[in-house]
């Protein structure tokens, strides 16, 4: 489904009549966004830098986009992928319901959703892209299947387009599970075989695996040393020492609580705190990333671009808070 950076749907091409407004709140970048319009004319062409769930409320359409043109009409939805690009000309008057999905959201969905089969958020968009090869899809909900849904697409709309999304946040997880559970079966995915993958304990990545089991206090220990002295260079023999375990008795027992190598782990740990120093203070990027423990510049920033998906520089212009 592509990558995406903005949180509100934000239009990447040309400007479309039915795009949604941006506030001045904070609160309306959020990972879900829902518009009702109509529509008498033509709209677009338009993309976005996020996935598109419109769904046709009442009236009928002709829908432009990658597979030629397509007429839509009530009881339709039509699925857009990141940076799709899509127009439409109405038949008269056309109502319809815009959700607007941040691709990040759904990456940590679809990660949690096959948890016991990925290793983490890599795995999970790696997927993705496997699962959902067409940019676009048109659905026949039918009007049954519209019914059930069209009270909740109006209390979403009403829900997001305010500053109120913390406040409503669990409310606004619900209506969209229960939209995704009706329209989700009428998806159309590519076969894809699921395997565990052994990637899992390499990677420095978030989310951690957390497996619901008591922490051995050697391993707890070794994280507190990590976490304590992140620049330091650290080996499993030096860790192991340190805990009074043999090297790869060490390395196991750490694997099995925190889903990592210790290496791995201080490498996400490194990195957490780049993305700290990155935000929150004025030092060049090559000195807090020595700051951190790497004397490597092209090493850091391989491995920062891996975890965040951009480099440390884009990062601090981006998000840098300190005036």
């Amino acid at each position: 489904m592509g990558s995406a950076k903005p949180k509100g749907a934000e239009t990447v091409t040309a400007t479309c009549d039915s795009a949604p407004a941006r506030s001045h709140c904070p609160a309306s970048l959020t990972p879900i966004l829902v518009k009702n319009s109509v529509f008498r004319h033509s709209a677009g062409p338009c993309a976005y830098d996020c996935v598109k769930l419109v769904v046709i409320r009442t009236g009928s359409a002709i829908l432009y986009s990658q597979f030629g043109q397509r007429p839509v009409t009530i009881g339709d939805a039509v699925l857009l992928c990141s940076n799709t690009l899509s127009a439409a000309e109405a038949e008269g008057c056309c109502k319809f319901s815009a959700i607007y999905i941040d691709i990040d959201y759904i990456i940590d969905h679809v990660f949690w959703k096959h948890v016991g089969l990925l290793s983490d958020r890599f795995d999970a968009q790696e997927l993705i892209g496997r699962l959902y090869l067409e940019p676009v899809q048109l659905l026949h909900l039918g009007i049954q299947r519209l019914a059930q849904i069209a009270p909740l697409l109006d209390e979403l709309a009403s829900l997001t387009k305010g500053c109120r999304y913390a406040e409503k946040f669990n409310r606004i997880q619900a209506l969209w599970f229960l939209i995704a559970d009706v329209i989700s079966p009428l998806i159309k995915v590519s076969p894809v075989r699921l395997s565990r993958s052994q990637r899992e304990r390499l990677r420095p990545a978030m989310p951690r695996h957390r497996r619901f089991v008591p922490l051995r206090s050697e391993a707890m220990r070794a994280a507190e040393l990590l976490r304590g002295d992140v620049a330091r260079h650290w080996t499993v023999r030096e860790l192991a020492v340190q805990v009074h375990l043999s090297a790869p008795q060490f390395s196991r027992v750490f694997a099995e609580a925190y889903g990592k190598t210790p290496i791995a782990y201080l490498t996400m740990l490194r990195i957490e705190e780049l993305v700290r120093l990155l935000r929150e203070t004025h030092l060049p990027v090559e000195a807090a990333i020595e700051e951190v423990g790497w004397h490597s510049m092209g090493y850091a920033i391989r491995v920062f671009r891996a975890y965040v998906g951009m480099t440390p520089g884009v990062y601090r212009r981006t998000y840098n808070t300190v005036v």
